[in-house]
Order: structure tokens, then C-alpha cells, then sequence
């Protein structure tokens, strides 16, 4: 046999033995969610790209389906809040901006369409640090719209986790 034969062998074979070692570990993909409830919902602006962004990741990462109406769903999620907020966290010798701390605070409750809460009143807070230079003022604009984006992205994800984490609860 000529010497590419054997390496492909071994590729297959180390390809092989890391799945292997992989699957007895534990690992697995992050598949659908169980969300305690069949159908949730959103008491919020439905035109808000909060509320269509959460709605996107509830109906592609779980089974539950997102109604229109509180009535005879099986969970109403309340937006108290969503908050983003600019603040400077240090100066430059000169007196001007050198860094930003960005920060988005989500506030929500889970109840029952007969107004029985299951989860008080709760807040994710979600923080990044922006730099910041005179001379860079649009390609900084450009990152902190990113970095807002990414953070709402963060805001629904720890939501997802939470509201999956109710299912120790009685719903």
C-alpha cells in the first residue's frame, strides 16, 4: 500500500476515536428546548424587534408555540422593561472619552393567563466595554450598534435558559 492510503487510514481512524471519546463523555449538541408550556404568550410591543427577535428564537429553538392572544395560552411572558444605557467609564489625559461601558437591563414575569405569577418580577443585566477614539468616530458608531445587537442576542438566549429552567415549577 503507498503512504496516502495509510494517512487517510489514520485520519479516519483519529476521526473515529475522537467520537468516540466525545460521545462517552457526555457531549451532545444543543438541540430543542422543553419549555414547560406548549404555547406562550408575549404581552409586549408586538412591533419591537425585541419582541419579533424573541419570537424567532422561541419558535426555532423550542417546541412551543407563540400565540396572539393571552387567553388559553399556557404562559403570559410580561416585558417590564428593556433599558440600554452609555456610560463613560474613563477619560483620557486630555479630559475626552477613552472607554464606554455599554449596558442593557431586560426585566420580565412569567404568569398565568389568570394572572398567577410563576416567575416574579426578574432582571438580566447584560454589560460590554466599548473603547473609543476621536479619530475613529464612525467605525466606533458601527461597533457599538454590534455590540448592542449582540447583547440583545445575549439578553434572549439567558432568557430562553430561564424560562426552560421553570419546568421545576408547576405551570
Amino acid at each position: 500500500m503507498s503512504a496516502p492510503v495509510f494517512a487517510i487510514r489514520r485520519a479516519l481512524l483519529a476521526a473515529a476515536a475522537s467520537s468516540l471519546m466525545l460521545g462517552a463523555c457526555g457531549f451532545h449538541l444543543r438541540g430543542v428546548r422543553d419549555l414547560p408550556f406548549a404555547t406562550l404568550y408575549i404581552n409586549a410591543n408586538p412591533y419591537s424587534e425585541l419582541t419579533a427577535q424573541l419570537r424567532r428564537a422561541i419558535t426555532a429553538q423550542t417546541t412551543t408555540v407563540v400565540t396572539d392572544q393571552a387567553k388559553g395560552s399556557g404562559a403570559v411572558l410580561d416585558i417590564v422593561a428593556n433599558r440600554f444605557e452609555k456610560v463613560i467609564l474613563s477619560l483620557n489625559s486630555a479630559g475626552r472619552v477613552r472607554e464606554y461601558q455599554l449596558l442593557q437591563r431586560f426585566s420580565y414575569r412569567l404568569r398565568t393567563p389568570d394572572n398567577v405569577e410563576i416567575t416574579p418580577t426578574t432582571t438580566i443585566e447584560v454589560r460590554r466595554d466599548l473603547t473609543f477614539s476621536d479619530v475613529e468616530v464612525l467605525a466606533k458608531e458601527q461597533e457599538e450598534k454590534l455590540l448592542y445587537a449582540e447583547m440583545q442576542s445575549d439578553v434572549i438566549q439567558q432568557l430562553l435558559r430561564r424560562l426552560q429552567a421553570v419546568k421545576n415549577k408547576k405551570v
